[in-house]
């Protein structure tokens, strides 16, 4: 079928028609320029054929929904949206390159470069999860590329929040990176199926096609389907590819929801865990804190933890006049007093930086005052850290399962808030993560152990026992 030719670009007050960049089923893509502030930009506009109260609905949640996302540096910038003079919304986005969406069918994209979009457009998908949005259509063709070289995530025309997904009836689907019960209309769109779509669009980067496309086969939509719902992707073919990598995106992948990655944020950090066994610098999370625009000083006064000698804010009520009796001439440590905390948290400690003695005759009141604050700091500063490894939970009953040339060990969530994460420790060395699954490459015979804490803020809580597997 021929593809039909653009529409009519519509006058906007403001902007200047430059040329067509694509043509899409609802909406046509026009190059404009700006005239203040002077700049180019990418501008996607309404068929007027298909605009109804439907689709305009659908348009107007699709502008809301990128101008409260397009903060996040992985995620398609909008600078304006509006109604054009004959009745076609419009949306004013910055201009991006689709040249991604061609590269990887064409070439062999790089393993590290394939981890390091996955990661930032999966923040991306994780940060609008988080803010209760589906994006319902994650795929290759809707990564696009900055000026600057940046993934970006585009389109979310079809999103739909988080509450009304199992109410929302299917819009549209792209079905070679849909999971089965999407296509099976059990769900409109999940944060599960979500996982699964990214796994599927992190395959087929790294292949050059879709992971159930079958090059030299039929490929037709009912193919597709057949093939999603047995759920046995094509090997990826590449010997640079980790198996590791491979068997994490056929878990994400897997029929049943449960038995993938529990969000977003898990495939991240099995992915982030990938690069470090590549060698290659870890891809950073791109997430916001959820509570980063409300926190004041009082609240991260609270969440202050001792780690060693710390200087505190100085006390702003009452003014103490500073005791002579802890003045010690050429000590590193003059004297401690306690921080201002709430009633609920234990005193932090200040450091007093040394001054020159007032009166050599005091030094040896100096000495003496000095070795009852360092012991009553050493008592304090212990207490704190034995109630807050009290608190950190601990790991246990780690099991093993061998299979296909890897050991895969997993374990409870032994209560892990916002946060926290996992210290796995081998004899390799010691890794961070989200995800309470951990998968090591095994030759036969090998005996491979691992232990596992839970880190809390940087507090570390006591390792599991060592559990052990000979390959």
């Amino acid at each position: 079928m021929a593809r039909r030719l653009p529409s009519t670009p519509p006058n906007l007050p403001g902007f200047s028609y430059v040329r067509a960049l694509g043509s899409g089923g609802f909406a046509d893509v026009f190059l404009y320029e700006q005239n203040m502030p002077r700049r180019q930009v990418a501008v996607k506009v309404m068929l007027s054929e298909v605009v109804n109260d439907h689709v305009r609905q659908m348009f107007q949640a699709e502008a809301n929904l990128m101008a409260q996302l397009s903060t996040h540096p992985s995620i398609l910038t909008v600078y304006q949206a509006s109604v054009s003079a004959d009745g076609r919304p419009y949306l004013v986005m910055e201009l991006c390159s689709a040249v991604l969406s061609e590269r990887y069918r064409k070439d062999q994209l790089p393993v590290a470069e394939v981890l390091h979009i996955g990661i930032k457009i999966a923040s991306a998908i994780e940060t609008a999860h988080r803010a209760g949005v589906l994006h319902r259509d994650i795929k290759p063709t809707n990564i696009l590329t900055t000026a600057y070289g940046h993934p970006v995530l585009s389109d979310f025309g079809i999103a739909a929040t988080l509450a009304e997904s199992e109410q929302t009836e299917s819009v549209g689907l792209s079905i070679p990176w849909s999971a089965p019960e999407v296509l099976m209309d059990e769900t409109a769109g999940s944060i599960s199926s979500e996982v699964w779509s990214m796994a599927a669009t992190v395959y087929s980067l790294l292949a050059g096609r879709s992971p159930f496309e079958v090059p030299g086969d039929s490929n037709k939509s009912a193919d597709l389907i057949a093939r999603i719902n047995r759920a046995k992707p094509e090997p990826i073919g590449r010997a640079d590819v980790p198996p590791r990598l491979e068997l994490i995106l056929q878990r994400a992948m897997s029929k049943r929801p449960e038995n993938r990655p529990r969000s977003v944020l898990e495939l991240i950090r099995e992915l982030q865990s990938v690069e470090t066994e590549l060698g290659v610098p870890q891809t950073p999370l791109e997430v916001a804190m959820d509570d980063w625009a409300l926190a004041t000083v009082a609240d991260l006064e609270d969440r202050t933890r001792i780690r060693g000698l710390v200087t505190a804010p100085a006390d702003t009520g009452r003014r103490r006049r500073r005791s002579r009796s802890v003045e010690q001439s050429g000590s590193v440590l003059v004297g401690v007093r306690p921080a201002r905390t709430r009633s609920s948290e234990p005193a932090a400690a200040s450091v007093v930086v040394p001054s020159a003695p007032r009166r050599m005759s005091m030094l040896g009141w100096g000495i003496v005052g000095t070795a009852v604050l360092v012991i009553a700091f050493g008592a304090t500063a212990a207490t704190v850290l034995l109630r807050d490894s009290a608190q950190i939970p601990r790991v246990s009953d780690i099991s093993a399962v061998v299979s296909d040339g890897m050991v895969d060990f997993s374990w409870k969530d032994p209560g892990l808030r916002t946060g926290d994460s996992y210290d796995v420790a081998t004899d390799d060395g010691t890794s961070s993560q989200k995800s309470s699954t951990f998968s090591v490459p095994a030759s036969a015979g090998e005996h491979i152990c691992i232990r596992v804490r839970v880190n809390r803020d940087g507090d570390l809580g006591e390792y599991s026992n060592e559990k052990c597997v000979d390959a």
